[in-house]
């Protein structure tokens, strides 16, 4: 039985980013392997939300941070109905309207059964689930979150600059 208890928590415990690949919108994938060893704060997002506009926020923590290994991982999703009809639409939304450079994900469910595999696991073995848009997931340089903020918390808010930081450190 301890042995079962065992394999339970490795298995629970094993990285978030083995295996986990999403659709880039820029055709292709992201594979969150590529990112071992960095902090990574992954965000659904929205452009249709009145959360919009952290966009600016989320791509100032990415240029603040982005040579000390941080990635901030946009991933566009129509889960609370606030997304444009397509990737190309978001694109040129986001790169127009804020700039945007950091990695960005195809438009990809985030909750219910649909979910993306990472956001399954997420809510499976840890609890967590998105409420609404521009909620985040903070990973640790190992794919373990480390901390989870909801819409409200604004990207270079101290909360999440101070669990950045503590990680690149």
């Amino acid at each position: 039985m301890l042995r079962i208890f065992a394999l339970l928590a490795t298995l629970v415990a094993s990285p978030a980013l083995a295996g986990f690949t999403f659709a880039n919108i820029d055709g292709g994938t992201i594979d969150l392997d590529d990112f071992k060893g960095r902090p990574v704060l992954v965000v659904n997002t929205a452009s249709r939300c009145g959360f919009t506009p952290q966009y600016d926020g989320l791509q100032a923590l990415y240029d603040r941070y982005r040579d000390r290994g941080l990635v901030v991982l946009a991933v566009p999703s129509n889960d609370f109905r606030q997304e444009l009809a397509s990737a190309e639409e978001v694109k040129e939304f986001c790169e127009v309207n804020f700039g945007l450079d950091m990695p960005m994900t195809d438009i990809t469910p985030v909750t219910g059964e649909q979910a993306h595999p990472f956001f399954k696991w997420m809510r499976e073995a840890h609890g967590y689930a998105p409420q609404w848009n521009f909620n985040k997931v903070l990973l640790d340089g190992e794919g373990q979150p480390v901390a989870t903020f909801g819409s409200m918390t604004r990207p270079l808010s101290g909360p999440i600059t101070d669990r950045v930081e503590a990680l690149l450190r």
